[in-house]
């Protein structure tokens, strides 16, 4: 039995402390967490530790919308208890020291028993909130006959089918439950995600983990376009937290929804892809903005001059389309995916060397929200997984698909309260 899976007394909060709606001695679970690492962080104390929060509560789930963050923490979950009760004081648990850390706070006190783990794991005191979102989401795995929730799956939360390119690792793969830590801090990130995983202990234990760093999608028209690890500006044209009428038409579950409890939710999908970097370092500048279908300098659509030009998709040079018929920027436009749209908010990653190839493993740990997974990603991912150009240099090895739910009201409420009193 590992540590993970150990059990006791310790391990786990009283039903008391949970259905009272308070964290208190929660936090002295022991620590279980393995396979997750993380910069070194500083703070400035004299900044305004206001200025860097995020609000916790609200009607949809932050992290989402949310102005993109510089760093990701991600890790998936399986529920190893059996018992309904647990898995629900442990997402209310969560969510009572998530709302803690949003605001810079730790967990609980570090200075404890001398006999006893610290309430915190500690590596965050002293530093700020640094902008810290936490976004969690059940998986359909979690919708089988274990806890009674399987009359509760949306259709929505079907599993995504087999898709062009994949070459999944299962282990990299799915989850129970998917929590997503975003800051502007790495250590802050790592943090919320370690203290998940220490509060889970007898209850769920860690299947994957994914550290992120460099956003690769604007959220906010404030930030500027950043750029992928190829070098080219990504998410030019993504939904901006500016856009209601788009988050309500795209992202944010409405009435349309067969599950109540998932109104005010998205959908999240993750993909792990991985880019061939050596390959592409020896492509010509010429070839690459062809297989993107704009200027690697400035951002701009081949048919323009500037970064948000208008993409003329009917441009012709010598007889030639002037955006390659198999361009990224091509088969990705709405205008040419029936209006489809998603928001997306994806990380750079390097996970080393890989000992077989001794190639950079390294790419994009790609994350999308949106209303329906099977309308939007699935039908964006058929198209480019069997015509984009850029297939030649890249490889999805991981997939996941997570029902988000809608915010949480307050004090008190958890992720899932109404999925569990439906």
């Amino acid at each position: 039995m590992t540590d993970q899976q150990q059990s006791g007394p310790a391990a786990r909060p009283s039903r008391r402390l949970f259905l009272g709606g308070a964290l208190g001695a929660a936090g002295a679970v022991a620590v279980g967490v393995g396979g997750f690492a993380a910069g070194r962080a500083t703070a400035d104390d004299s900044a305004d530790p206001t200025a860097s929060q995020v609000p916790f509560y609200g009607a949809h789930q932050a992290g989402i919308s949310t102005a993109a963050q510089d760093r990701l923490a991600f890790a998936a979950f399986d529920v190893t208890a059996t018992d309904r009760l647990e898995l629900m004081q442990m997402l209310g648990t969560w969510a009572a020291a998530a709302s803690r850390m949003a605001l810079g706070e730790q967990v609980g006190p570090v200075e404890t028993h001398p006999q006893a783990p610290p309430a915190d794991t500690g590596e965050a005191m002293g530093l700020h909130a640094a902008n810290l979102t936490i976004t969690v989401g059940f998986g359909p795995s979690l919708f089988d006959d274990r806890f009674g929730l399987a009359k509760h799956r949306p259709e929505a939360l079907e599993q995504l089918p087999p898709l062009p390119g994949d070459l999944l690792r299962r282990e990299l793969s799915f989850g129970d439950i998917g929590v997503q830590a975003c800051a502007d801090d790495p250590q802050v990130a790592f943090h919320a995600i370690r203290n998940f995983a220490r509060i889970a202990r007898g209850t769920a234990v860690m299947r994957w983990s994914q550290l992120g760093f460099g956003k690769t999608a604007s959220t906010s028209t404030a930030q500027a376009t950043p750029r992928n690890l190829m070098g080219f500006k990504d998410g030019t044209r993504n939904i901006k937290n500016s856009d209601t009428k788009d988050l309500d038409e795209y992202v944010w579950v409405g009435d349309e929804t067969d599950q109540p409890w998932m109104k005010g939710g998205s959908y999240l999908v993750t993909r792990r892809i991985r880019m061939l970097i050596e390959n592409w370092d020896t492509d010509y500048l010429a070839d690459q903005e062809r297989v993107f279908g704009r200027i690697k300098d400035s951002g701009a659509p081949l048919t323009g001059t500037h970064e948000f030009d208008t993409p003329d998709f009917k441009a012709v040079k010598d007889g030639k389309p002037v955006i390659d018929t198999r361009a990224h920027i091509r088969l990705a436009a709405h205008e040419n995916n029936d209006g489809v749209r998603i928001l997306r908010r994806g990380y750079s990653y390097t996970d080393g060397i890989d000992p077989v190839t001794g190639y950079l493993d390294a790419g994009l740990f790609f994350i999308a929200y949106q209303k329906n997974a099977h309308d939007q990603f699935v039908c964006l991912q058929h198209r480019l997984g069997q015509h984009d150009n850029l297939n030649e240099y890249i490889q999805h090895t991981s997939s996941a698909l997570f029902a988000c739910p809608p915010g949480l009201s307050g004090p008190g409420d958890w992720w899932g309260k109404a999925l569990f009193e439906a």
